[in-house]
């Protein structure tokens, strides 16, 4: 986790394999390097949710580790991967920017990755190229959400090409569709599961 946004990065290995994924990797690439040579793994690829600075500032630093692993982001998010401004990190006069992506993906491709089958869903609304990935063979299903859904919150959608509309309807239409058992792992915050943010999140919920 990033101490000063608070992001979230993850390391996700199956238990019978020596390789893994690294999910959204931030400003503190050095703890993650460390945690997976403590893990005895090798990353089979790198994967962004979407091209915001505090999910990829830690891409260079993997990719300059391990050379050969590809670096996946949806196709719409792609251009922020090496444009400082668009990634927002320029206003916060701290620019970052990434290597370019080696694979950009779309709506309804499988990565088959360290032994998980990763579905990407389109999840416009927080940017407009934001995706998940979603492994619908794991029971229960489990989401890697980058910036959407939280634990009783949403993305923001106040950015330059934010769409607050859009964002509601990737929650509704895509997330929601998931069982109630389905695991969240968001870019911010704790993990939930989607039955949980179905009866209790105060801005998508069923009391909203």
């Amino acid at each position: 986790m990033s101490a000063l946004f608070e992001e979230n990065a993850f390391i996700i290995a199956a238990a019978d394999r020596d390789d893994c994924v690294v999910v959204d990797p931030g400003l503190e690439p050095d703890k993650i390097i460390a945690e997976v040579h403590a893990l005895g793994r090798t990353p089979a690829a790198i994967l962004n949710t979407h091209g915001h600075a505090d999910h990829i500032a830690g891409n260079a630093a993997l990719k300059a580790e391990w050379p050969d692993i590809p670096l996946v982001i949806g196709r719409g998010d792609a251009a922020k991967l090496t444009d400082a401004t668009a990634n927002l990190s320029a206003g916060f006069g701290l620019p970052v920017t990434s290597p370019p992506a080696d694979r950009q993906v779309d709506e309804g491709d499988v990565l088959e990755i360290a032994g998980v089958a990763w579905t990407v869903w389109d999840t416009p609304g927080h940017s407009s190229g934001h995706v998940a990935f979603v492994a619908l063979e794991l029971q229960p299903h489990l989401v890697l959400g980058g910036d959407v859904l939280f634990a009783g919150s949403i993305g923001r959608s106040d950015f330059p090409d934010s769409d607050s509309a859009a964002l509601f309807a990737s929650i509704r239409e895509k997330l929601f569709s998931l069982p109630d058992d389905a695991i969240v792992l968001a870019g911010h915050g704790p993990a939930t599961t989607i039955g949980r943010e179905k009866r209790t999140n105060p801005f998508v919920g069923e009391r909203r």
